[in-house]
């Protein structure tokens, strides 16, 4: 039976366990998105609306440009304030994998019973109950579709949050994964309120001083492969502390390696403070990048994946950019 076939079944499952169970423990990915941190706001939405106790958290810190969400400010930072308890009942949202759950997982019963609603075809659903839809461009777009059957009326905020992930996953509803369904939903938000050309304004176009130093870093390491189908370029330990950036000042970065006329893959490499190297890969189509990832342990789309890699960072690009670069010519 394929995903959508039992995609009602899954969506009933999920409805379910949130209105069996209580005190949630809601988890996004580490290092969350604009996707990760709205499916948070939408989920805590939902939650209120049965009349539950939850605790909404992350690994680290949310990106304050997402500080408008509902919710946003009882989102725990794991790192800095750890929950005095355990939990038997925990959703985890966009999460393509259990690593990506990350430290929050120590908050985690013996006995747990984990809700488990991701679009990334590489979940390999992890959770007790699952709900994958890997063409579904969002998560949010699969918490619509569980409100819409739930019953629940959506509310400005609501609205604002699904939006908010919509707009992000998309790239602006500019990227493949913007499909009819997309656009409907996404015009129903409008409707009930979704301030659409705040949010693009303020999500797309505007960036911090900290972003554009990091930018102008990048920018100049901009290299290419001979034939030019591989662009890449990196973020070094010191520059995120010289510039003053954050993790989500490198949003979109990668994409200026991929922008490029002819370039099939671009690729941005950034420096961990454990040693290790992270990459976050974007394909034209050519290539399934998600392939390439899980090839060294990471996962994602099959045109925006990620992974970590051991070693240096000049051992990690050629590493992986040879990966790449058989993945494109075999």
């Amino acid at each position: 039976m394929t995903a959508r076939a039992d995609y009602g079944q899954q969506l009933e499952a999920a409805l379910a366990f949130m209105q069996e169970g209580d005190d949630f423990l809601v988890v996004s990915h580490v290092q969350p998105d604009g996707d990760a941190i709205s499916s948070t706001s939408v989920i805590g939405w939902m939650l209120d609306q049965l009349g539950k106790s939850k605790t909404l958290i992350n690994e680290g810190e949310s990106p304050s440009r997402l500080s408008y969400l509902r919710g946003y400010d009882q989102i725990v930072n794991y790192r800095k304030d750890k929950p005095g308890q355990t939990y038997t009942h925990v959703i985890a949202v966009d999460c393509a994998d259990f690593r990506r759950i990350g430290e929050v997982s120590a908050l985690f019963a013996q006995d747990v019973k984990l809700l488990n609603i991701d679009h990334h075809p590489t979940n390999n659903g992890f959770g007790t109950v699952n709900v994958i839809l890997p063409d579904a461009a969002a998560t949010v777009e699969i918490l619509y579709d569980m409100i819409e059957k739930s019953g629940c009326a959506i509310d400005e905020e609501c609205a604002t949050a699904i939006y908010t992930g919509l707009l992000t996953d998309t790239g602006g509803f500019r990227y493949s994964n913007t499909s009819p369904k997309v656009m409907d939903v996404a015009s129903r938000m409008l409707a009930l309120g979704a301030p659409g050309h705040k949010l693009a304004d303020h999500l797309l176009e505007k960036m911090t001083m900290a972003k554009l130093k990091l930018l102008q870093r990048s920018l100049a390491r901009l290299t290419f492969t001979e034939d030019q189908q591989i662009g890449w370029l990196y973020v070094a330990k010191d520059d995120m502390r010289e510039t003053g950036a954050v993790s989500d000042d490198m949003e979109g970065i990668v994409n200026y390696a991929l922008n490029i006329d002819g370039v099939e893959v671009g690729i941005l490499f950034k420096e961990t403070e454990d040693g290790g190297v992270k990459a976050s890969l974007r394909s034209a189509g050519k290539a399934d990048v998600a392939a390439i990832a899980q090839s060294f342990g990471g996962g994602g789309h099959v045109r925006a994946a990620g992974c970590r890699m051991q070693g240096s960072l000049k051992e990690a690009i050629e590493e992986l950019v040879e990966a790449v670069r058989k993945a494109l010519n075999g």
